[in-house]
Formats: C-alpha cells, structure tokens, sequence
C-alpha cells in the first residue's frame, strides 16, 4: 500500500538516518550502503537525515546520492536554527550545509527542526518561515513543514498561525498515544484538524520498544509468536490515517530486515490487532508510575528551579524500560536542556507540593530520582 500526499507515491516505512551503525567513532558508511541498497530494492524511497544529526548528511551522500540516480529517493533534512545560531544568516548558512553535505541538489523534504518552546521563537525571530518559501520557489525545496515536541495547544497555534507548511512530523506510538508528557494523540488530532499530512517519527520510541516490559511483550507473544515487537509498534503507526510514512532509526541489516518484513507489503492492523495494542497499552497503564502530567505548576513556585516534570518523566522511562542510559539522556535533555536544575538540587522547602493537582509526594520522589539516576 502506498499514500499519494503531496504528489508523490510513498511507502509507508521511512529509514531514519539519526542512528546509523558505527564502526569505532564514526559511521559505517559500508554497512549503511549495503541497507540503503536493500531498502531501495524493496521499494522504499524516504530517507530521512537533519543537519544536527553528527555525519549523517555525509554518509548518505556517500551511501545514496553518489550512487544512485535522483529521481529514486526523496530526502528530507532539517534546520535547527536554534542551535547556536545568534543571526538569520547563521541559521540559513545550515541550510548550504546540508546541501554540501549531502550533495542532493534539492530536498524533496525541509523542517524546522524540533519546533516547541522556546525554540520555536528562534525561527520566528529570523523569520524562516518565509526563507523556505524563497527556497521553494527557487526549486531547492519541494514540500516545506516541521518537527514538533511540545504541547497540542502549541501545535494548532503553530499551524494556525502558518497554514501553509504543507506537512508536520510528530512523535507518535502506542505507549506515548495516552502519555501526558508527549500526548501523541492530541497532537495527531490537531494535525488531522489542520488537514496536515503526518510524517511519524518514534514509532519504536528510540528502541525502546523493541524490549518492552515483559508484560507487554507476553501480550504480543501470545498473539502472534512470531512477529517482532517492534513490528506491533511500526504497524500501530503506519495503520493511522493520513500519515505519509514511519520513521524507523534503522542500525543495522538485521533490524532493516525485519522492518522490511511486515512493511514491504503493509497491511493495517485488523480489529484483532488493535485490541492486542489496547491490551499492551493496558498494561503499560498499570505500571506504577509518578502520576506527573507535566503541567509544570510545580516549576512555576520552586525558589530553586528544579526539572521536577523531566526528572519524573526520565524516572517513569527507568521504571517502564529499564534502561539507565535512555532515562539519563531524558533527564539531560528535560531539566539541564531546560534550564533546569537536578532533583538533588531540591531543598525540600514543599511548595511545589502545595500547588500539584496530583498531589504527588514530590520531595519524596525527587529523592528517588537521584538513588537511582545519580542527578
């Protein structure tokens, strides 16, 4: 099955160039050939890099553009603009980079990369919105949208405010679809309100997903021993309505083999399927979790500035996945990537408490955070 959005055919699955194998320090830009010639020969075309991702854009132009005709893939690359930049001038010269690097000529696809927040002010202020209209008339870019994290309420101004990006890309998967820190959902809905094309990235939630709680993982084997749990997460992404393609961050020929297996020749999820996921979402739900939905009230009163919402949230990823690495990278990126201070900065003065309408014992559970994550 193929969707035909913005004027092209294109399957459903996405090789996501942000976690490419390496060979010591540096990517394996053999290995990576040889699953860029697996993809294309099975019929996929979208490859998806960005200008922050550290020697993707070379490798892809040494894996796919130096090797293959034009017209057989689509790019899509990214401008992070806030990112270092201090003038408009700096921001737009990502964009000459990105072209350099990966030698494509044009981008069939160009995002404002990681809109949300703050960040979102940076692209305003340089006003890129009309420096990729500019690109797009000059023929450099064809379809023009953005990356998103953040919040719903965000969303629909963003694409209020700018109707004319023609696509947006969201973080989308069946353990996040309910989750009130990404609220995957939401954001679809908007999106779909706006009438905007989806391109879906974290299908599999940086791997995570691909080892679930064993909870979860009994579901999935009991309903079909066979199929990966990463294929449950891709084709819970892929079954969605309006969506261009799924990402998946690909690392090796083993994981590009298996995507290839259930994508090739993708079939929705049968009414089955959907509530085998609504039994592992179920059972994600009954993991014991710090009930914080982010709404930051806590952030607004602690005399301290403390990432009391991103260290709860890296903690609930330690407590569902089991992975240390990932939930520091959480907590780096949520409280320090934020401004904000580490749980073991807390001076348990409780005001924070006063004002949660979750009435969560906070100070409590800052403490839990630095026994297990060291912060």
């Amino acid at each position: 099955m193929e969707t035909t959005y913005l004027g092209q055919g294109i399957k459903k699955l996405g090789f996501g160039l942000m976690r490419l194998p390496k060979d010591g320090e540096a990517i394996d830009v053999e290995q990576v050939k040889a699953m860029v010639d697996r993809f294309l020969a099975a019929g996929f075309t979208y490859f998806d890099t960005a200008w922050a991702y550290a020697g993707s854009e070379d490798a892809i132009r040494q894996a796919l553009v130096e090797r293959y005709p034009r017209e057989r893939f689509q790019i899509a690359t990214k401008n992070a603009a806030w990112i270092g930049c201090k003038t408009r001038e700096e921001a737009i010269a990502q964009f000459d980079t990105s072209l350099r690097q990966t030698g494509a000529g044009y981008f069939d696809f160009y995002l404002l990369h990681n809109l949300g927040e703050s960040r979102t002010e940076v692209f305003d202020k340089f006003d890129l919105w009309s420096w990729v209209q500019e690109k797009k008339r000059e023929g450099l870019i064809r379809h023009v949208g953005f990356s998103f994290h953040s919040t719903p309420e965000e969303l629909d101004a963003i694409l209020s405010r700018h109707p004319e990006m023609e696509f947006v890309q969201l973080q989308i998967n069946y353990a996040d679809w309910e989750n009130p820190a990404v609220q995957s959902r939401a954001c679809y809905e908007v999106a779909r309100k706006h009438g905007k094309p989806i391109v879906i990235m974290e299908p599999v939630k940086g791997g995570l997903l691909a080892n679930p709680p064993e909870a979860v993982g009994e579901i999935f084997r009991q309903a079909d021993p066979k199929a990966s749990n990463a294929s449950w997460a891709v084709r819970f992404a892929a079954s969605l309505d309006g969506v261009i393609t799924v990402l998946s961050g690909m690392s090796n020929l083993e994981q590009m083999e298996d995507n290839l297996s259930y994508m090739k020749d993708f079939v929705s999820l049968s009414d089955a399927e959907r509530e085998t996921l609504r039994l592992a979402q179920e059972a994600l739900s009954r993991i014991p979790l710090i009930p914080c939905t982010a709404c930051n009230y806590c952030a607004k009163v602690c005399p301290n500035a403390i990432g009391i919402s991103g260290a709860f949230t890296a903690m609930n990823y330690l407590t569902l996945y089991g992975n240390k690495e990932i939930a520091l990278s959480q907590e780096n990126w949520l409280v320090g990537g934020h401004g904000r201070k580490s749980a073991s900065q807390c001076v348990k003065c409780g005001k924070c408490e006063q004002v949660c309408p979750q009435h969560i014992a906070i100070r409590q559970e800052l403490e839990k955070v630095t026994a297990a994550l060291g912060v």
